[in-house]
């Protein structure tokens, strides 16, 4: 049956410590002392306050345990029952306005039980709210229920002291077995839940994380709730173990419990009607609306939750949002979109700048032997609507996956890739680089939009937006040892089956005959039926279409990358000269090394394991030395992603530092010209086919209504940005090649 136990009425808002959890010469408020930072200076109840509190119907287990300040107002007090010990601040004969409410200044109509309130709040019907302190100008009307409990955490996924271990709160990000789960904390970076996640076969390193964690809190039991300045909450039901910075905005609630929420006057954070949120971090400027449902999770900063979302056992990054869908044990990098009431994720790391429509499927598979197993998918993955995905299965970055069924696992080592079913020959068919070939509109864009989106209020992870960067460069390298490996297969393939003459050597290996072949640009190339092994765990076919086109397009784009690095480094450098560039670089390790998406932040492998290694000497003892780490790799990043494009160029054109010379360097000037020029025209290609197409343009019968509901085509502001930009690119490089010398 319940435990229902019967208190003296006289100890009501009294021993909310355990007398064995306070220490030797403190009292129950030492705690709440230390918390309550408003600088007001307290003084007994007059008698004649006492006499008007009284007369507005107001009563206390003890007067002398009402506190307040010089400019208290006893007027301004009515119809409440107040308990323990109660602090008040200054109350002003004004009106609070927030969006239209109207909230007398002072306390009315309310249970208020061992509380300290800053100056002229606004506290109205407030049926019962306990050990809570509450800063200045807060407006709080028609609440239920606003409590703090002793052991109070706000989300953090620590333990007070006495507390069982079964008691700890984690999040089972990735897994849904729990396999890598993670403890929450307040300030939790999506570099910090991916390291965590990530390596389960280093205890030593997670015994230090749980370790970071526990150390970054009080133990003590009985810290009070909080609610910062100019906060405020209006007809929510249930605030049980909340912390609330300044200027949040909560209205209509149903339920919140054990929440940090972070906002202030730069970074509002507001949560909407019909909200159930349960045991969570939300971040600076965090927005959560409409009947949404969050259970175990972290919202970074400046990200959205709307429309009946469910997130459960999750962190979502920064600048992203969810709408109508169900989020389940995934770990997502900043910036993803996922919207639609039919869209499903489950156990999957998805690295950010990323987009689940309509119909997406990626979870569920519980008619298997075990729960779902996982998805790792790349920055600027994007199923198409209507997709179902298979565990386990891995997608190179920028990943976009069209209409279907995938049934099979599937692991996708190519980048800028559209994969596809071809339902007439059961065949899964691979184009890779489509996003170049075919749409580099809204790959230009969405770096762009990225990266004006990015309103993070503390910038700790340096968060890589662009798509050619080392992530990408080294698959794209990756896939061009792959390709020449297909064709070569593929051509011996042809030559045994067609007893065709060879035009090439077939004794030579598979990738010396493929490489042979498409630096030749050999058009028997088009008649072969590339196929290639270990992409999907089924017996059909996986195809690789347009894999010349392909092959050409990541060299052009990595020596893009790497020339127009190259061109900023020699600027750099005294005299522009390519004497100095040798000297520059001579002591540099010019190794192209692998590189990790640390939570949208890129760092190479070799900096993770030397990272790894300061964790378990305790030289990195904190989370506030992690995400130092994190600033200081930031700062880094600039100078090591130049060498990776550099060092880039060098291996693809197989070239050795002291081979740049300033007539090469003067040549690839103009390449790159020409690439930024090809670019360009792409961008406003790809865009105008939606103001070409017959299919698009059936729905308007005057070109005067297709220009109102989509805009001019001359008008697209981006189009015309990325123009002046190639003009100013072209000029630039033209300055630097007048002032290149030897």
């Amino acid at each position: 049956m319940n435990n229902i136990r019967k208190i003296p009425l006289s100890r009501l808002g009294y021993d909310f410590i355990s007398k064995e959890f306070i220490p030797d010469g403190k009292d129950e408020y030492h705690l709440r002392n230390i918390q309550n930072r408003s600088g007001i200076d307290y003084r007994n109840l007059s008698a004649f306050e006492i006499e008007v509190l009284v007369k507005n119907g107001n009563t206390t287990d003890n007067w002398n345990n009402i506190l307040v300040s010089d400019a208290f107002n006893p007027e301004l007090v009515k119809n409440c029952k107040f308990y323990g010990l109660i602090r008040i601040g200054k109350l002003e004969p004004y009106y609070l306005e927030f969006h239209g409410l109207k909230a007398e200044v002072g306390l009315y109509n309310s249970t208020i039980i061992s509380c300290d309130l800053g100056d002229n709040v606004a506290i109205n019907h407030v049926n019962y709210i306990s050990h809570y302190i509450i800063g200045n100008e807060v407006v709080i009307v028609q609440v239920d229920e606003m409590k703090t409990s002793v052991n109070a955490k706000f989300g953090n996924g620590i333990l007070k002291d006495g507390e069982e271990e079964s008691s700890r709160i984690w999040l089972e990000l990735c897994n849904e077995n729990g396999g890598r789960k993670v403890i929450p904390f307040n300030g939790m970076q999506p570099g910090d839940a991916w390291l965590w996640s990530k390596y389960r076969d280093d205890s030593a390193l997670l015994e230090k994380f749980i370790t970071f964690t526990e150390t970054e809190y009080k133990t003590e039991p009985g810290y009070y709730g909080k609610v910062g300045d100019r906060t405020v909450i209006k007809n929510t039901n249930i605030i049980n173990d909340v912390w609330i910075g300044s200027d949040a905005y909560i209205k209509g609630a149903n339920k919140l419990k054990n929440l940090t929420i972070k906002s202030n006057a730069r970074g509002k954070s507001q949560i909407g009607e019909g909200c159930e949120l349960v045991n969570g971090i939300i971040d600076f400027g965090c927005r959560i609306f409409y009947g949404v449902k969050a259970v175990r999770f972290v919202i970074a900063s400046n990200s959205q939750l709307k429309y009946g979302a469910r997130l459960i056992n999750s962190y979502l990054g920064s600048n992203a949002t969810i709408s109508c869908c169900e989020v389940l044990n995934s770990l997502i990098f900043p910036a993803h979109e996922q919207h639609h009431n039919n869209s499903f994720l489950c156990a999957a790391v998805v690295s950010g700048q990323s987009n689940i429509p309509a119909g997406a499927t990626i979870g569920s598979n519980h008619n298997s032997r075990g729960a779902d197993g996982e998805i790792i998918a790349g920055r600027g993955f994007w199923p198409g609507l209507c997709v179902s995905l298979k565990h386990n299965s891995k997608f190179a970055n920028f990943t976009i996956l069209a209409k279907g069924d995938y049934d099979y696992e599937l692991n996708i080592p190519i980048p800028f890739s559209l994969v596809s079913i071809q339902e007439n020959t059961n065949s899964l068919v691979i184009m890779p680089a489509y996003w170049f070939m075919y749409n580099m509109y809204a790959l230009q864009r969405n770096t762009f939009k990225y990266q004006d989106r990015d309103q993070r209020y503390e910038k700790i992870q340096n968060i890589e937006f662009d798509y050619l960067a080392p992530d990408t460069v080294n698959e794209m390298f990756s896939s061009l040892s792959l390709f020449e490996q297909l064709i070569g297969e593929s051509y011996i393939r042809y030559i045994n089956e067609t007893k065709t003459e060879a035009a090439y050597d077939i004794k030579k290996t598979a990738d010396e005959l493929g490489k042979a072949m498409l630096e030749k640009k050999d058009p028997i190339i088009s008649e072969l039926e590339i196929t290639a092994k270990g992409i999907e765990n089924a017996k059909r076919p996986v195809k690789i279409i347009k894999i010349q086109q392909a092959y050409d397009i990541f060299k052009t784009m990595i020596r893009f990358y790497g020339i127009n690095y190259l061109i900023n480094h020699i600027e750099e450098l005294e005299n522009t000269s390519i004497s100095e560039l040798e000297k520059s670089l001579a002591k540099s390790s010019l190794r192209r090394n692998n590189w990790l998406n640390i939570g949208g932040q890129l760092m190479s492998e070799e900096t993770i394991g030397s990272f790894r290694e300061k964790v378990h000497t305790e030289k990195i003892k904190s989370w506030d030395d992690v995400h130092d780490f994190y600033r200081q790799e930031g700062d880094n990043y600039a100078s090591q992603k130049r060498q990776h494009a550099i060092t880039s160029l060098l291996e693809l054109e197989k070239l050795k530092l002291k081979e740049i010379t300033k007539e090469r360097t003067l040549t690839w000037c103009e390449e790159v010209k020409r690439t930024k020029q090809w670019m360009v025209d792409s961008v406003e290609s790809s865009r105008k086919k939606d103001y070409t197409n017959p299919f698009r343009k059936m729905m308007y019968d005057t070109q005067e209504e297709l220009n109102e509901v989509l805009g001019k085509f001359e008008d697209n502001s981006f189009i015309k940005t990325q123009k002046t930009e190639l003009e100013a690119f072209i000029k630039r490089v033209d300055d630097f090649t007048k002032r290149l010398n030897n």
